[in-house]
């Protein structure tokens, strides 16, 4: 085995690491770009399922899977680590469906299929623990380990602190609306899903580069 797939050993051109950070600037800034149009243009749609926060929310989720999927599949990089990422991605994408399956399937479908994706997965990882905790020893020392908590962090706990209705009504007092709850706490929600976005592509960089000097050996 080549080097740890922690990125030691592997240092990153300052000019590759100045065009992620710009990428990555210029994502972030969307996503609140987008957001701000939507508050002045998007009356009919604000912050609902169909509005532009929910949507990019979606998407968000959706390239995350995909990127992990194929880094579990074709690269077989830290494959523990990915396969419990690409669980807690899916389960997350799935989960803001919730109100289409809801609709559309049956009530509590979304509960369903995120049981369909964690347990197995749970099961997976816990019988080969020795190897998930051996390449997370690696994952936990990389750049996109600090990125991808801070995004669930951001996410699940902060958005949902923040949101809570009570703090709200304190703040806004005789002009409180729920729509800026809700607006607050999916703007939020918007940013930590961009932040775990970012972590996915850093370690799935990280994992090509790890396949590489792999197959190099």
């Amino acid at each position: 085995m080549p080097t740890a797939p922690n990125g030691q050993g592997w240092p990153i051109r300052f000019g590759a690491v100045c065009l992620r950070a710009a990428l990555y600037i210029l994502l972030i800034a969307g996503l609140a770009q987008g957001a701000y149009l939507e508050a002045f243009h998007l009356e009919a749609v604000r912050f609902s399922e169909r509005g532009f926060t929910e949507l990019a929310q979606t998407a968000l989720l959706a390239t995350a899977t995909l990127l992990l999927l194929d880094t579990w599949m074709r690269l077989r990089a830290l494959p523990e680590v990915t396969l419990l990422l690409l669980a807690f991605v899916a389960s997350s994408l799935i989960r803001e469906q919730d109100v289409h399956l809801d609709a559309h399937v049956f009530d509590g479908a979304w509960q369903l299929l995120v049981s369909l994706v964690v347990l197995p997965t749970l099961y997976w990882v816990i019988r080969h623990r020795r190897r998930f905790l051996e390449q997370f020893a690696h994952f936990s020392n990389t750049f996109a380990f600090g990125l991808f908590a801070a995004g669930v962090l951001t996410t699940y706990v902060f958005s949902r602190l923040y949101g809570r209705a009570d703090f709200w009504m304190a703040v806004l007092q005789e002009y409180y609306v729920r729509d800026f709850k809700s607006a607050a706490e999916e703007v939020v929600e918007l940013l930590g899903y961009g932040l775990i976005l970012i972590a996915v592509i850093e370690f799935a960089l990280l994992a090509r580069r790890w396949h590489r000097a792999q197959r190099a050996t």
